[in-house]
C-alpha cells in the first residue's frame, strides 16, 4: 500500500528487547547504533516517544536518517552522550541498552543511580559475560523478571528484564550460568556452551577456594549435561 510505514527487520535479541518495553511507555534506547530498534517502537505504536542515543555522532546521524524516512522523526529524540548522562530522571521509564558488554552495562547503571527505582524497567542485552551481569543484577537488588534466549548470526544471546526491589541476594553459581533459560529452545545448548567457557577458565586457576566453588559448579552443570 502506498505510503505504508515498514517496520525495520530486527534480528531475534532486539526483537525480544522490543518485546519487553512496555506499551505506551517512553523508552530509551542506549547504544542505538542506527536506530532499528526506535524505529520499530514507534512505527508499531508500542512508545509514544523514545530517546535513542549513541556515544558515537556517525551512527546516531544514520538513526536519525532512519527516523526520518520511517516519517517518526518527530517522535524520535537523538541524543550523542554516554550512557545514561544523556537522560535526566524521569524521562523514560524503559531502559533499553544492548550492544555492549556486561562490565560496561554495569558501568552504565553504577554511574545513574536513579534507576535504582521500582518503576524503572531495565532491559539489558549483553554481548559478553552474562553470568557476570546477572549476579551482579542479584547483588544489587535488581530482580531479573524475564530472560529471553536468542540466537543471532550464530552467537547465543540473553536478553534480560529487570527491575529494582531492594532485595540484593548472593544468587548461586548455576543461576549465573544459566539464569531464566532452562526450558527455552536452545537452552541445552547454551548451557554447554557456558561450561565449555568455565572449563576453559578453571584450567588457569591455582588451587584455593575460589576454584573448588568453580570445580563445585563445573560439577553440577554437568550433571545437568548429562541428564
Amino acid at each position: 500500500m502506498t505510503g505504508e510505514k515498514r517496520l525495520p527487520q530486527l534480528d531475534a535479541r532486539l526483537s525480544a528487547a522490543a518485546g519487553y518495553v512496555r506499551p505506551g511507555h517512553v523508552a530509551a534506547d542506549i547504544g542505538c547504533d542506527h536506530g532499528k530498534l526506535t524505529v520499530d517502537l514507534l512505527v508499531s505504536g508500542r512508545c509514544p516517544k523514545v530517546i535513542a542515543a549513541d556515544l558515537r555522532p556517525i551512527p546516531l546521524s544514520k538513526a536519525q536518517e532512519n527516523c526520518r524516512k520511517a516519517g517518526c522523526e518527530d517522535r524520535a529524540e537523538l541524543r550523542l552522550g554516554n550512557g545514561l548522562e544523556v537522560l535526566q530522571p524521569g524521562e523514560a521509564t524503559d531502559i533499553v541498552i544492548a550492544g555492549m558488554g556486561a562490565e560496561t552495562i554495569m558501568e552504565i547503571l553504577q554511574a545513574a543511580p536513579w534507576v535504582c527505582d521500582p518503576a524503572i524497567r531495565l532491559i539489558l542485552v549483553p554481548a559478553t559475560k552474562h553470568s557476570i551481569l546477572r549476579r551482579w543484577l542479584c547483588q544489587n537488588g535488581f530482580g531479573i523478571e524475564a530472560e529471553s534466549l536468542c540466537r543471532a548470526a550464530g552467537r547465543y544471546y540473553s536478553v534480560l528484564c529487570a527491575a529494582y526491589n531492594g532485595a540484593p541476594f548472593e544468587p548461586s553459581g548455576k543461576f549465573c550460568v544459566v539464569g531464566l533459560t532452562p526450558g527455552q529452545p536452545g537452552a541445552a545448548e547454551y548451557r554447554r556452551r557456558q561450561l565449555v567457557k568455565i572449563q576453559k577458565y578453571r584450567r588457569g586457576m591455582q588451587p584455593g577456594p575460589w576454584a573448588d566453588w568453580v570445580d563445585d559448579l563445573i560439577r553440577t552443570l554437568e550433571e545437568d549435561e548429562n541428564g
